[in-house]
């Protein structure tokens, strides 16, 4: 193994070109975010399909989407999982937005959302889970990082200024 890379990856901001990307998705049809364009876009990565806490996100979104999408928004799902993995999961949990496979982390890695993890005294690099949001021309509105797998939508949802405080 590798040593370990201590320096904190380079995060997006407001304002910031959102780096373009083309991955396949569950079925392994590529999806770029240039094709996205004309919809806002919100583009969250997870560490692993199928799992408690990226279920519990998943299914948030799910279970929002009609509204995102009344507010013009769109919902991509990226992780490191295979096309097949991320096939099994959307079927399982009823998913009705794209989940793309970025299983050499570099669409993360460009995004600020691949770098240094600590879980019980151990440092290792892995998936961050975050959560960018993309207006119509590729430009980021809002950047966040570390967040909640429960819970997150909601809050992302009261940022976005669709529900109260």
């Amino acid at each position: 193994m590798s040593e370990t890379n201590t320096a904190e990856p380079i995060r997006l901001s407001s304002g910031d070109v959102a780096p373009d990307f083309t991955l396949p998705d569950a079925q392994g049809q590529e999806v770029s975010l240039n094709s996205l364009r004309g919809a806002k876009t919100i583009v969250y990565f997870y560490p692993a399909a199928s799992t408690p806490g990226c279920t519990k996100q998943a299914c948030d979104f799910r279970d929002s989407l009609e509204p995102l999408k009344a507010a013009g928004y769109q919902v991509v799902g990226i992780s490191p999982d295979a096309p097949a993995k991320l096939a099994t999961f959307t079927a399982n949990q009823e998913l009705s937005f794209p989940l793309l496979a970025d299983e050499e982390h570099a669409v993360a890695a460009a995004y600020g959302a691949w770098g240094e993890k600590k879980n019980y005294g151990r440092i290792y690099e892995g998936l961050i889970r975050s959560t960018i949001v993309v207006d119509e021309s590729g430009i980021v509105t809002l950047a966040q990082y570390n967040v909640r797998a429960t819970g997150h939508v909601a809050k992302l949802r009261r940022d976005l200024g669709l529900d109260s405080k």
